[in-house]
């Protein structure tokens, strides 16, 4: 079994939350404006996040 790389990790919505430090109130929040980073929902109806989706979005977030 390969191991995964940073850049393909999907992430659960507490670790974007704890990476973050915000509450998950805020992310679904973020995310029913479409203003959070791009999710992946599995079958099971739970989202994740990939590494890569989610460092693309906190470079986007950047003041210049």
């Amino acid at each position: 079994m390969a191991v995964a790389t940073r850049n393909s990790q999907k992430l659960t919505v507490d670790e974007v939350c704890a990476e973050l430090q915000v509450a998950r109130s805020t992310f679904y929040d973020w995310r029913a404006k479409g203003r959070g980073p791009r999710c992946i929902r599995l079958p099971n109806g739970a989202l994740r996040v990939r590494r890569s989706d989610f460092e693309n979005w906190l470079n986007d977030c950047e003041i210049l």
